[in-house]
């Protein structure tokens, strides 16, 4: 067991009230360290120390030789592979089979991507006549926001936390980063990276703590931060759009979603279950992007339901450390009563459970981890509970439906849209489908392939703004137009 502090103008500190709490292996339900809890006088210190770096050798800095620093860090990151790799999975309990090649790779790869990014994205440029026919000439160019505030989510700690991270900083910004008090350790160990590649005191910092009346709360709250992004729940969402209009500070905001997949009878049903199999309980359902509203053609419904019950049993649950598991326990024991509570759900509305609804019986330790049953349903109706509102976890409801029109409707009747999948062999109504429905992503034969270079985000009350390619650059940079006159 060890303590887990915040890392502020380059150095870890513990908190001055001595308040601490436990950060919990989902997979056993034993303590993996000990997490100290911000208060308003370390989010001050942290938002101080990105204020000051911004006028530090930070801001002096050539294009070049900051990218290059964040090359660094994306070497850093692969170097401790391991290390990083060890800490996710205590943290989360997920198999080191998904982590190892999603999680920390990815996590590296955003400084990258990002530092390449930036360096070849060109701003705008103008001539213009005037009275006088001597003409103008206007250009536009990038400048940092500031002190971006970055609240990550649990479900890809560090994944999600770079790629906020790496284009703010690619874009010259300084951070203060809150990871969520379930996942806190990658975030924490990142910042010994950061000053290894060089990273100056102040451009990073992390501060620990939870939502209402702590870290997160006194991060929103603060005048001196000027922008925040955050990947998480609406409700949240909501709260930090009311702190952020304090003061006018920009925001971007990936929310809640309740994601539909669209099965056509022209699919390549092999493609269609596989895919939906993955987007239903990859990373035990704990993906913003998962599909829990699943609507197939009438004609193949049957056999659709059948080969996913198939797929779905067939799923190897174990931690972390088994080399065969592909599904993992919950984040929490907290979590995985939310979800169990829309198992029960689902049996009083009188769902037909297809496959799991309950507890697997896990042996010894494990016996202690937050684990669930990847679970199917049919029967309910279109307003249940279970359909309307996400859940977070590995299930999916399947319907079917008769008409393109009709899918289509029953995709875009929530208020959510997030994202989408669309399985079909026909080009013609792949295009037209994919036009209809409104989510921020809509995959076609796919599901999770993601190119940094295009917009990501929610539309309706999944989100609002894109990040993603020149998108992140406008979200993390301050455009500003020059007029020269000749």
């Amino acid at each position: 067991m060890n303590e887990v502090k915040h890392f502020i103008n380059g150095q870890y500190v513990g908190s001055a009230n001595g308040q601490l709490f436990d950060n919990i292996n989902p997979a056993n339900g034993q303590l993996i360290s000990r997490v100290h809890e911000a208060g308003r006088g370390e989010v001050d210190a942290a938002v101080q120390a990105a204020k000051a770096a911004l006028q530090g050798p930070w801001g002096r800095m050539t294009l070049d030789e900051r990218t290059r620093i964040l090359h660094k860090v994306a070497d850093g990151i692969n170097a401790r592979f391991d290390e990083f790799l060890d800490a996710e999975c205590r943290d989360t309990g997920k198999p080191k089979s998904l982590a190892s090649h999603i999680d920390i790779p990815r996590g590296a790869a955003n400084f990258k991507v990002f530092a390449d990014m930036v360096k070849n994205v060109s701003a705008e440029s103008f001539e213009m006549a005037t009275p006088d026919g001597t003409g103008a000439l206007n250009y536009a160019v990038r400048r940092p926001k500031g002190v971006i505030g970055v609240i990550s989510p649990w479900n890809l700690p560090l994944l999600l936390m770079t790629w906020k991270v790496g284009p703010a900083l690619a874009c010259g910004n300084t951070v203060v980063v809150k990871p969520s008090e379930e996942t806190p350790t990658t975030t924490a160990l990142l910042g010994e990276v950061m000053k290894e590649a060089g990273v100056p005191d102040g451009v990073y910092n992390v501060v620990h703590g939870f939502g209402g009346d702590s870290a997160g709360a006194f991060l929103t709250e603060h005048p001196d931060v000027d922008g925040f992004t955050f990947t998480g729940e609406t409700a949240t969402g909501e709260t930090i759009m009311r702190s952020a209009a304090k003061g006018v500070r920009d925001i971007s905001l990936e929310l809640g979603g309740k994601n539909a997949g669209l099965v056509f009878a022209d699919c390549d049903m092999d493609k269609a279950i596989e895919g939906t199999m993955r987007s239903a309980f990859a990373n035990c359902g704990q993906v913003c992007l998962g599909t829990e509203r699943v609507y197939v053609e009438r004609a193949i419904f049957d056999e659709f339901v059948s080969r996913l019950k198939a797929a779905a049993e067939s799923l190897h649950i174990g931690p972390p450390e088994d080399e065969l598991a592909n599904l993992g326990p919950l984040v929490s024991h907290k979590h995985r009563e939310k979800v169990l509570s829309y198992y029960r759900q689902a049996a009083e509305q009188g769902a037909t459970v297809v496959t799991g609804g309950g507890v697997p019986e896990m042996a010894g330790e494990l016996s202690g981890g937050a684990w669930v049953q990847p679970t199917i349903w049919t029967g309910l109706s279109d307003d249940s509970s279970v359909v309307t509102e996400e859940i977070f976890g590995p299930c999916c409801h399947i319907r079917p439906f008769d008409t393109e029109e009709e899918a289509v409707a029953l995709a875009n009747s929530l208020p959510y849209g997030l994202a989408s999948a669309v399985w079909t062999e026909n080009v013609s109504r792949a295009h037209r489908v994919a036009g209809q429905i409104e989510a921020g992503i809509v995959w076609v034969n796919s599901w999770f392939l993601r190119d940094l270079r295009t917009p990501f985000g929610g539309s309706k009350q999944s989100g609002i703004g894109r990040e993603g390619g020149v998108h992140s650059l406008e979200f993390y940079t301050e455009m500003k137009n020059v007029c020269i006159k000749l």
